[in-house]
């Protein structure tokens, strides 16, 4: 296995792991939640979980080799349900439930890609590792927020955290403020991996 072949491996790993633990906060939504606060300013519960929508839809983009950089809008109360009238129904009172089935069908489709060459995010050039480890930092830190929202703790594993917390270090500079995200806060003093990653990425994370 060469090294772009390795990478794009690694990087994979990371999105899969990052998507399982999401999808353990998605479990706990439910549609008397909805209207909560989160830890990403402005946003409740469902404007993060449409947020999540668009990032799945784009990283299925990635894995086929290009991501375009504007979408049709969302629909206001939610993405638009697909499937027959049960599931249209169930989308529409929980939308975590649509996201799940999103999360599976990136994972299938990240599991599946052995593209090694460049994806174009718009007009910015990106290796498929960068994408899938872009896409593992947004999705497992969201994971998070979604837990917070609904009142659960739901700590990322402590060795995910880590790798995260040094990638994060790399994919997100001052340029990502404020716009993608909101300014550093000081970690708690003897904070975990967890902590410094959330505080890195404008959390508290207490």
């Amino acid at each position: 296995m060469n090294e772009r072949a390795r990478a794009l491996t690694a990087g994979v790993a990371l999105l899969e792991r990052a998507i399982d633990y999401t999808l353990g906060s998605l479990r706990v939504v439910s549609p008397a939640v909805l209207c909560r606060p989160t830890p990403c300013a402005r946003w409740n519960l469902q404007a993060l979980l449409d947020h999540m929508q668009d990032s799945f839809e784009a990283l299925n983009e990635a894995a086929l080799g290009h991501v375009a950089t504007t979408r049709s809008p969302v629909p206001v109360g939610g993405p638009a349900p697909i499937g027959g009238p049960a599931l249209r129904n169930s989308a529409l009172r929980n939308p975590a439930l649509l996201l799940r089935d999103c999360a599976t069908e990136v994972l299938g489709s990240w599991a599946g890609t052995i593209r090694t060459e460049v994806i174009s995010v718009g007009n910015v050039p990106m290796t498929a590792p960068m994408v899938a480890v872009a896409g593992a930092i947004e999705i497992a830190v969201h994971g998070w927020d979604i837990a917070r929202a609904c009142g659960e703790r739901r700590p990322i594993p402590p060795a995910l955290a880590e790798e995260l917390l040094d990638l994060a270090h790399l994919f997100v500079t001052d340029q990502d403020r404020p716009v993608r995200f909101a300014a550093r806060r000081r970690p708690p003093a003897l904070g975990s991996a967890q902590d410094h990653l959330l505080a890195y990425l404008g959390r508290d994370p207490k």
